[in-house]
């Protein structure tokens, strides 16, 4: 039998004028829509559906492709408070369901907002919570420092950003080591700096040691090539000055700079660095 809320390829056992039924195995079958179903299907093929329970609940599939399937989390709409709870865009013509408990606080039309989509046992819907946090730190922590993964921000503490790692943990961006601004639902590339005694782990965005300086680098040329290929910022600008514009300090300024002049990348002139070009 095929898991709800998630992606199967599955093939097609019979045609009918309102679709094909869909052989999901141990005897079931499951219809896919006629608007759903590509040209010049025959019995034998596979297609690859998301299968989900329809508007009265039956169980049904598609072709269209959701934002997030059962066990992932999702930076997702709410298009609709009603009193059952509120709905998310989630992709499929049914809205996603975030039942009142699973709010921490009342959603609001219009506004996005990080959930994790999963099965309620008890109803046996698909729904989605806003309580992340629970669904997160359930298996017991892998990571090694320098490791690259990929974060969602979810949150922020008087300490730094929240972050959901890999889909499985969380973690934290401290805020003095955080040179840009994070939005709720943002996905980036980040790397573990440390997992502590207690399984928590400490996030940076840059790669540690030699590297780091390469995304300096990458920030400043791009910085320059962002204003025609000059700028008149250069290693005896004030600290204040270069934090305000790169956001970081004048000492990892001056490191990337001198790696970008080594490479013949630019030009450092009295009033200024330009492009070489």
């Amino acid at each position: 039998m095929v898991e709800v809320g998630k992606t199967h390829s599955l093939k097609v056992k019979k045609i009918v004028d309102f679709g094909v039924y869909l052989d999901a195995g141990d005897e079931v079958e499951i219809l896919l829509p006629l608007r759903y179903v590509p040209e010049g299907v025959f019995g034998g093929d596979e297609i690859e559906v998301f299968v989900y329970y329809d508007s009265e609940d039956r169980l049904i599939a598609t072709t269209e492709k959701p934002f997030a399937q059962v066990g992932q989390f999702a930076f997702l709409k709410c298009v609709a408070v009603t009193n059952f709870g509120a709905f998310l865009d989630w992709g499929l013509m049914k809205d996603l369901l975030v039942p009142f408990r699973e709010q921490r606080h009342k959603l609001e039309e219009g506004k996005s907002y990080v959930v994790f989509v999963y099965m309620d046992l008890t109803t046996k819907r698909i729904v989605a919570s806003a309580k992340v946090d629970k669904f997160l730190d359930n298996l017991p922590v892998e990571f090694e420092p320098g490791e690259e993964v990929d974060l969602i921000i979810y949150g922020e503490s008087d300490l730094g950003y929240k972050a959901i790692v890999d889909d499985v943990s969380s973690g934290i961006l401290y805020k003095n080591e955080v040179f840009q601004t994070l939005e709720d639902g943002q996905q980036l590339k980040g790397y573990i700096k440390k997992v502590r005694e207690d399984d928590k782990i400490d996030l940076m965005l840059h790669k540690p040691g030699h590297e780091k300086l390469d995304s300096f680098s990458e920030q400043i040329l791009d910085y320059i090539k962002a204003n025609d290929g000059k700028i008149k910022i250069t290693d005896k600008s004030s600290p204040d000055e270069i934090y305000s514009i790169f956001n970081i300090s004048k000492k990892n300024f001056k490191k990337a700079i001198g790696g970008l002049y080594k490479k013949k990348l630019i030009v450092i002139e009295e009033d200024g660095i330009r492009l070489n070009k």
